[in-house]
């Protein structure tokens, strides 16, 4: 196998062509953070962003998207933003992960939403989790049947929505929403949101920034952001920037009007996608990994994904794995319960933001 590596805007019309023929033929490439769209545009605002394009006896086989960080750490392209990690490549072909890394000139490549289905990096695996999923492909009356059939999840969402609509006004939901003003509350919600929760928020990261411009200007069916948005009244309530694929949403930034929390207009906001997004060739709605009680709730599937790291450089990968060991007792340990808080909390978390703006 000959494996080069180029920048993302040398790749040619052929290869863009092969690359979306490779995620068309299979369902399990169609998310749409695997479309070259969604490397294209990270790499005009990350300029470490490559492609490892493969190539055997039979022509072009494979393309690996990735950065490089702090000069020889390898993560996937638009880590921090991306759900869906992995290599895109023609059905059944395998590679050695190991070759892949040195033909990149990366000592360590880290992942931590790589589709576990992926053998050849499945002994790189240190994590395994499911990605809960809503499955469309019998339809959204067939996907409420089988939520009706597990809890009272769409019953109780319908109760509160019947309830807003008396105490607020008439619910309006679109899918697709251009109104600035959805994005500027969902925005605003979202920054509140971080700064509750003592997260960087993603929204005023220059890159992320530049990013979401692009794919919400975008033209492409393959990779597009969408905003969609519930409404009572005249009054937004609850908000989604979402990236999607002509059958694959990302649930990417939601939130809501914490005022308005008690109508649930967050999960009525779920339904409302799947229910408009079945009709719009939507088959398969990706939640994101997550122990989130509504997630567990309003899923019907779930998708394998992994965390861990490839490492060629016996040094690197060890140094790597020491200081993600650390990061987690102190997270997990009393010493990280005193870190939330306080001066020295506040630096850390500083800290944490800038590593991953960078």
């Amino acid at each position: 196998m000959k494996i080069s590596v180029v920048r993302p805007d040398e790749l040619g019309p052929g290869e863009l062509a092969a690359w979306r023929q490779f995620q068309q033929g299979q369902p399990q490439l169609q998310n749409p953070f695997l479309a070259p769209e969604f490397t294209l545009a990270v790499a005009r605002h990350r300029p470490a962003a490559r492609v490892a394009v493969l190539q055997d006896t039979g022509g072009l086989a494979g393309f690996f998207p990735y950065e490089v960080r702090n000069r020889v750490i390898g993560v996937p392209i638009g880590a921090g933003i991306t759900d869906c990690q992995g290599l895109i490549h023609r059905d059944g072909l395998d590679w050695d992960p190991l070759a892949l890394l040195k033909a990149c000139r990366l000592p360590v490549w880290e992942f931590d939403h790589l589709m576990a289905g992926q053998r050849p990096f499945a002994r790189f695996h240190t994590e395994r989790a499911g990605s809960p999923l809503i499955r469309l492909t019998e339809g959204y009356p067939a996907y409420v049947e089988n939520r009706n059939r597990a809890g009272d999840v769409v019953k109780q969402t319908m109760r509160k929505q019947r309830k807003m609509v008396r105490e607020v006004g008439a619910e309006r939901f679109v899918f697709d929403d251009d109104d600035p003003a959805a994005l500027s509350a969902l925005r605003a919600w979202k920054g509140a949101q971080y700064r509750r929760t003592q997260q960087y928020d993603r929204f005023t990261t220059g890159w992320i920034e530049g990013v979401l411009d692009e794919l919400l200007a975008a033209p492409s069916p393959d990779c597009r952001a969408i905003v969609s948005t519930v409404y009572a009244g005249d009054r937004p309530v609850a908000a989604h920037l979402g990236l999607r694929s002509r059958s694959v949403l990302a649930y990417w930034f939601p939130s809501y009007d914490v005022d308005l929390s008690r109508y649930s207009a967050g999960i009525l906001l779920c339904l409302r996608m799947a229910e408009a997004g079945a009709a719009d060739g939507i088959r398969q709605i990706d939640l994101g990994k997550s122990e989130a009680l509504y997630k567990t709730r309003l899923m019907n599937d779930e998708t394998p994904v992994a965390a861990g790291r490839v490492g060629r450089s016996w040094a690197v990968t060890s140094a790597r794995r020491t200081q993600s060991a650390l990061t987690r007792s102190i997270k997990q340990g009393a010493l990280g319960e005193k870190l939330k808080s306080g001066r020295t909390g506040r630096v850390l978390r500083g800290l944490k933001a800038r590593l991953a703006a960078r």
